[in-house]
């Protein structure tokens, strides 16, 4: 047995059991799957954390995995938002809310909210991340 995390095009998230990993796909082609919650038939995967196993040769046993540079990693996120997001700054959360409620166009967005304007946002059901910045390169986003 296989377990996935599916979605809903109403967004609703619930697990899916298939005897094997084209089982979901085979049924999901012939409209079998549907959400639990609305009876939806549009379902995804969603990405979710599982752990893998892999049967490796003793060379590749004893051979070290490659060390992960973790602030490398961390400066290409920042990287990727800071070019792909438009920074609205302060007005983070009066931008999120207009867009979650069709004023305005959706898209990428970045900036800086406080603790009451964050608390807004998740009583609306507004998803947003945020990404801690090193003092030197949150200050030269500003």
């Amino acid at each position: 047995m296989i377990v996935f995390v599916l979605e809903c095009s109403g967004g609703h998230r619930f697990e899916g059991w298939f005897n094997h990993i084209g089982s979901f796909e085979e049924q999901n082609a012939k409209n079998l799957v549907s959400c639990p919650v609305c009876g939806d038939g549009r379902i995804k995967k969603v990405i979710s954390p599982v752990a893998t196993c892999t049967l490796r040769s003793e060379t590749e046993k004893r051979a070290a995995p490659p060390a992960i540079d973790y602030q490398k990693v961390a400066r290409e996120i920042v990287e990727y938002v800071n070019n792909n997001f438009e920074n609205v700054g302060t007005e983070f959360a009066k931008h999120a809310l207009k867009m979650h409620y069709g004023i305005a166009e959706k898209k990428n967005i970045r900036g800086s909210a406080t603790e009451e304007e964050e608390r807004v946002l998740r009583q609306e059901k507004i998803d947003f991340f945020k990404i801690p910045l090193a003092k030197e390169e949150s200050e030269e986003g500003n």
